[in-house]
């Protein structure tokens, strides 16, 4: 058996995406949004809205492309057929050791630092923890593909109403109404608000990382001409939604300047508005909500280590399919056992910049390659079209370039060792590639419109 059985319906594709986004970032982000635009609330707002309109321009560009190659693997795929297999291969690299893995791994961190609040633990134990949360991961998802999406589903929605119920009771009884109105404008708009802007668009984006992932499983989606654009739509307004209702319940409930001091802004709302002991309950929140993201990545990312694997491009072992489970159960173990080395090594800010900037480079690559698709094949008959082409990718490949070279100016400048990681682990990958290609003869496929499935 080496091909993946079609399996994930539209509920599960768009609770996948939900789930996979939202982890820990809405409820721990949101003060150094505020602070980093100088705590303007319809600024921050906007970076929040304005991150959430990217990610639907890259949403409904994915839709088109997951719809016009349902294959394993789903960006990397994209990019092998548009731009040759060794950008393609660096994205995979990239993917198995800082993308997926550093996400993995900081939602793991997450997981155990959040529940520390509610049972005290030195750090030696947390660390424990996260290692044991990624290996929990990895049983479910190697014992079958149908078992983690039925987990995803569950996980998700109890986050999704949580954060519904916890919005609603902080904006009847939250009482800092005036204060949100009076910081509401900046005091001035110059170069300073722009830079701190784009800093903020950093959490913002991680608060929103994810629903990219959910293009690994198309190999494995019912129908996914139909459900993919469908999916990735209804998915992605969804989560605007959400955050936006999330933050302007921490206004009422703290005010700017609350919300802007807080570290852990859902549980100093809850604390402030309700009871402390109501605010326990949220970290219980967060842990269902940082586990189901985690899972998500583990149900969907090493589809990208089997696609590479399946064209010689990584470990052959990868490629296979377990004869009983029917999932890629090696790429599982293999991105998993990974992911736990990076939450043993690092913190959670050390990985979220690292996370963030490594991938907007190869979503960006992803996204363009729907013109090569269209000039390859103009007169294709498609189940789906893109809104607005070519400015919806364009727009989306603007902004996301725009974000790469803000984060490589300001860190280089701050912190420069988190970025040249980043960029370096992708350097590796050169070599690494004219490795593996020595080995095996890989050619970019033909692109052809596949029959609905």
């Amino acid at each position: 058996m080496t091909q993946l059985a079609r399996v994930l319906n539209l509920k599960d594709l768009t609770l996948l995406i939900v789930g996979s986004v939202i982890g820990s970032g809405i409820f721990l982000v949101p003060g150094r949004v505020l602070t980093g635009v100088g705590g303007s609330v319809a600024v921050a707002l906007l970076v929040w809205l304005v991150g959430g309109l990217l990610s639907l321009l890259g949403a409904l560009t994915y839709g088109e492309l997951s719809a016009a190659r349902p294959q394993a693997g789903g960006l990397y795929v994209y990019i092998r057929d548009a731009f040759g297999p060794m950008p393609a291969f660096l994205f995979g690299w990239a993917m198995f050791f800082a993308i997926s893995s550093g996400a993995i791994a900081t939602l793991a961190v997450a997981f155990s630092t959040t529940l520390a609040q509610v049972i005290p633990m030195p750090p030696a134990i947390e660390k424990i923890i996260s290692v044991a949360v990624i290996l929990v991961l990895m049983t479910i998802n190697v014992i079958g593909t149908r078992t983690s999406a039925d987990v995803q589903n569950w996980t998700t929605a109890i986050k999704v109403v949580g954060i519904l119920m916890m919005s609603v009771a902080l904006l009847l009884f939250g009482g800092e109404y005036a204060s949100t109105g009076a910081s509401l404008w900046p005091a001035a708009v110059n170069g300073a608000l722009a830079s701190g802007f784009g800093l903020a668009m950093i959490s913002v984006l991680w608060a929103y990382e994810g629903w990219q992932y959910c293009t690994f499983s198309a190999g494995e989606i019912i129908n996914p001409q139909r459900n993919f654009p469908r999916a990735l739509f209804v998915g992605t307004t969804a989560l605007i939604v959400i955050y936006l209702l999330a933050n302007v319940a921490y206004l009422a409930a703290l005010g700017p300047a609350g919300v802007a001091q807080s570290t852990s802004v859902a549980a100093a709302s809850l604390s402030a508005v309700i009871n402390p002991r109501v605010a326990q309950l949220i970290a219980i929140v967060i842990c269902i909500s940082v586990f189901s993201a985690a899972n998500s990545n583990v149900l969907t990312a090493p589809r990208v280590y089997y696609a590479m694997a399946t064209d010689g491009l990584f470990f052959k072992r990868l490629a296979d399919v377990h004869p009983r489970f029917g999932t890629p159960a090696t790429a599982i173990i293999a991105g998993s056992l990974w992911a736990a080395v990076l939450a043993v090594a690092g913190t959670f800010s050390e990985l979220l910049t690292f996370v963030v900037f490594s991938g907007w480079i190869f979503y960006a690559l992803a996204a363009a390659s729907i013109f090569v698709y269209r000039k390859r094949q103009p007169a294709a008959a498609r189940s789906y079209n893109v809104p607005g082409y070519p400015f919806t990718p364009l727009l989306f490949i603007i902004a996301a370039a725009v974000l790469v070279i803000n984060t490589l100016i300001t860190q280089m400048s701050s912190d420069p060792r988190r970025t040249t990681y980043a960029l370096g682990i992708i350097g590796l990958g050169v070599p690494a590639y004219f490795i593996w290609r020595a080995r095996s003869k890989v050619g970019i496929e033909p692109i052809e419109t596949p029959e609905a499935s």
